[in-house]
């Protein structure tokens, strides 16, 4: 009797300890960090070049949950919010964004309704706060790719001593994927995975073009594509690129500190109407508020905000200096 009680005793805690191993196991194929990887690495995909043979990927990724997946399939244009995350560097997903921005629409709703303003204003707040994340991941973006512009000719440079040593161009993208600086090495780390994976060499580099908007890159892409079916000394090529990129954001910095002083007047006169407004409402929340109760005041309120996003867009034009 004692040895079956110890022999049952065995087999459970074998049982227990196998269980536990395989709940590890399963956790670690799903939400393990080389599961995320792999996730990042397709999210990243998915984002890229129509045209490409990966875009067969998309449809998994916009969404956790596959039905919700399929629903947003059918939605058009989704596959461009999913570029945008993408290019913004965020680990989001579609479903992710839609949910921040419906809390932050009802976040912009509720200060509104807090603050007692009537219920057109608390509109609009719903539709500022809606914009807000959108706003944040179109911020991030500019930033990613600023920072991949800057990085782009110590990429190029990497990738022509590469050639010179003796290298083909799939180890000078690797090489550069895994010694280039974050965030661009990340994209050529793609575009080397891409080609691995069986993706034609020009439709990884479009793939590339298309995923990272950067004019330069484009050069790049255009440049190794004419020399593929042309012929040439790439190496040499790619060190007149990365010196023309070079010359271009040195002219770029010294125009955005010469431009400096007018982009700084045009966010404060754009800001400042807003802020004074908001000041007067708080202090004294009767003093405008025939502005919204008089028709006339809606009147003027609409040509002053008319006006304004006309000067507004024409000041962005006059301090946005193309190089």
């Amino acid at each position: 009797m004692d040895s079956l009680y110890y022999l049952f005793l065995l087999f459970f805690f074998l049982a227990v300890v196998l269980f536990l191993e395989g709940g590890y196991l399963a956790w670690y194929a799903h939400k393990g960090p080389e599961a995320k990887r792999i996730q990042e690495r397709l999210q990243a995909v998915s984002a890229g070049w129509n045209g490409a043979e990966t875009a067969l990927l998309k449809q998994r990724l916009l969404s956790s949950s596959p039905a919700l997946g399929r629903f947003l399939l059918r939605v058009p244009r989704i596959h461009s919010l999913d570029r945008l995350l993408q290019q913004s560097g965020m680990s989001l997903m579609v479903t992710h964004f839609l949910g921040y921005t419906a809390m932050a629409a009802l976040g912009g709703m509720a200060s509104a309704a807090l603050l007692g303003l009537p219920f057109i204003v608390t509109l609009l707040g719903a539709a500022a706060g809606s914009v807000l994340p959108l706003f944040f991941v179109r911020s991030a973006k500019r930033k990613r790719l600023e920072k991949i512009e800057r990085q782009l000719p110590e990429a190029i440079d990497l990738m022509a001593r590469a050639l010179k040593a003796g290298h083909a161009f799939s180890g000078a993208l690797q090489m550069v994927s895994t010694d280039g600086p974050e965030p661009a090495a990340g994209e050529f780390r793609l575009t080397f995975d891409e080609i691995n994976f069986g993706v034609s060499v020009q439709d990884a580099l479009m793939n590339l073009a298309f995923r990272v908007p950067i004019t330069d890159l484009r050069y790049f892409v255009i440049a190794v594509l004419i020399q593929r079916e042309s012929g040439g000394n790439l190496a040499e090529l790619l060190d007149k690129i990365s010196g023309l990129i070079r010359d271009r954001l040195t002219l770029l910095g010294r125009i955005r500190v010469l431009s400096a002083e007018g982009r700084l007047s045009a966010w404060i006169l754009s800001c400042l109407p807003f802020a004074t407004g908001l000041t007067i409402h708080i202090v004294n929340p009767g003093f405008l508020s025939i502005l919204w109760t008089d028709p006339a005041g809606i009147i003027m309120v609409g040509t002053a905000l008319g006006m304004m996003v006309m000067g507004i867009f024409i000041m962005s034009r006059i301090i946005k200096i193309r190089v």
